[in-house]
């Protein structure tokens, strides 16, 4: 009988016990770990909270996560997507950017990537729109957002032969190392001022040079090409020391004909058309 009144006694604080973790509030996951705030949006008794790596956004290509929190609530259940504007002093114009989607196995953050091809001056400035549903409620906010301009060069906009205009953007390696390194690039067509597009089954031949050191070249590059003929352009760098490295840029279109960038060779010592980085 006092066996029968011990179990009794101990199922009954078990009980207790998950009933006061099920009436509790839940301790809130952190899923912007590794990442830095660049700024909030505050619009429609919402926040939208904006995050990279290192909590800028550069000239170039730059990888943005966001949440949206309404009083203490990350929401977990938007529809989210965006249009970056350039206002400059006599027009406007958009960038190549990605969809906003939910990261992966993240319950509250998004992510897209958006190519800024200018950075931001006293004069011009970006602008980041949003539309935004959340339980069948739609909603819009923008507001200004800093482009702070890259150091390298890591953005090229540039008419081709085919007298079409292009957006080529490095996107790793963001640490170069002395080694061979994977190399990843987004070609993007500019359809109007608004609108570009991914370009595929192009050639991105590359040719990484150090001026400073004779312009010599080094060794297991490889050229980049879609997986599949979407997405993003992948192929490997490699660099033979720390320094300042030109990588010099051919563009192929799909017969293979070159619609921009010349080989290094001969009194050629740079392709027009190249990337830079440092380390």
């Amino acid at each position: 009988m006092k066996l029968l009144k011990y179990f009794s006694l101990l199922a009954m604080i078990l009980l207790s016990a998950c009933s006061s973790d099920d009436d509790g509030i839940a301790t809130p996951i952190n899923e912007t770990e590794n990442l830095t705030l660049v700024q909030t949006i505050n619009a429609n008794n919402h926040e939208i909270l904006l995050y990279t790596t290192t909590g800028e956004i550069e000239q170039g290509y730059n990888e943005v996560y966001l949440q949206i929190k309404s009083g203490d609530e990350l929401i977990t259940n938007a529809d989210i997507s965006w249009m970056p504007i350039m206002h400059m002093t006599s027009m406007m114009h958009s960038c190549p950017n990605s969809n906003v989607v939910k990261s992966s196995a993240k319950e509250t953050l998004y992510q897209g990537y958006l190519v800024f091809q200018m950075a931001s001056n006293d004069d011009e400035y970006w602008e980041l729109n949003f539309d935004y549903s959340i339980d069948g409620a739609t909603f819009t906010a923008s507001d200004k957002v800093y482009v702070k301009p890259a150091p390298k060069k890591r953005v090229a906009v540039f008419m081709g032969s085919d007298n079409q205009k292009y957006v080529l953007a490095m996107v790793d390696p963001r640490n170069p190392q002395v080694a061979v390194n994977d190399m990843r690039a987004g070609l993007f067509k500019m359809e109007d001022m608004m609108n570009f597009t991914s370009v595929n089954n192009y050639h991105i031949k590359i040719d990484p040079r150090m001026p400073s050191m004779g312009n010599h070249d080094s060794p297991n590059n490889q050229d980049l090409y879609q997986e599949n003929g979407q997405g993003f352009y992948e192929g490997k760098v490699s660099f033979t020391m720390t320094g300042y490295w030109k990588i010099n840029l051919q563009v192929a279109n799909e017969s293979g004909e070159t619609i921009k960038g010349e080989a290094v060779a001969g009194s050629d010592e740079a392709s027009s058309l190249y990337f830079e980085v440092e380390f």
